[in-house]
């Protein structure tokens, strides 16, 4: 973001508590919108509809897929989905799972505007970006015996996305131009060849 401030940042992850503790938190804090992976978002709304119709009932298999659209193609369908929520939280006051549900919701809602989202041509599932780690980081970082310092793996990591987003050439224009550093051979290096 410092360098490319024309860029727009998106922080997308699931529900995990720490990963939004460290994208809200300590990546541009205050910066950027934060988006909440839709398909887990939608299994909680699944949890929270079969809580409110009774678990594999057609009403709540009906609801999910009714509420589940408004969620994810409805300006302001967070909303409606909080507002149902409430409602049958007011009606099933002793319902732990709705209420577990609601509160989830409630603290997310500013990370659920995927209409906004979609809009903007934004991702709001985080399945490529969890797919782009297994194949760019675990496929090579996490043989058998290997074991890396951070400027070693970056240097790698590095590497390898340029390689596998096919900017290779872009990139290594990039690199060339801002980390070139002078070798200097230790003394006691013996040629393969005389001079």
């Amino acid at each position: 973001m410092l360098q490319r401030p024309e860029l727009n940042l998106v922080k997308l992850a699931d529900g995990a508590a720490d990963n939004w503790r460290f994208l809200s938190d300590n990546l541009f804090p205050g910066k950027g919108l934060e988006v909440l992976d839709y398909f887990h978002a939608s299994e909680h709304l699944n949890e929270a509809m079969e809580a409110a119709y009774g678990k594999g009932s057609a009403l709540a298999i009906a609801k999910y897929e009714e509420y589940k659209s408004l969620l994810k193609n409805k300006m302001g369908g967070i909303e409606k989905v909080i507002n149902t929520l409430k409602y049958h939280r007011r009606k099933n006051s002793g319902n732990k799972k709705l209420a577990t549900e609601l509160d989830y919701f409630r603290n997310n809602r500013h990370r659920m505007q995927y209409a906004q989202a979609l809009k903007s041509n934004y991702l709001i599932g985080s399945g490529v970006t969890e797919a782009t780690c297994k194949t760019l980081v675990t496929q090579r970082m996490k043989c058998a015996g290997m074991r890396w310092n951070i400027k070693g793996g970056q240097g790698v990591l590095t590497a390898r996305s340029l390689i596998q987003s096919d900017l290779f050439d872009n990139g290594w224009g990039v690199l060339a131009k801002t980390y070139i550093e002078k070798i200097k051979l230790p003394e006691n290096v013996i040629p393969f060849r005389k001079k």
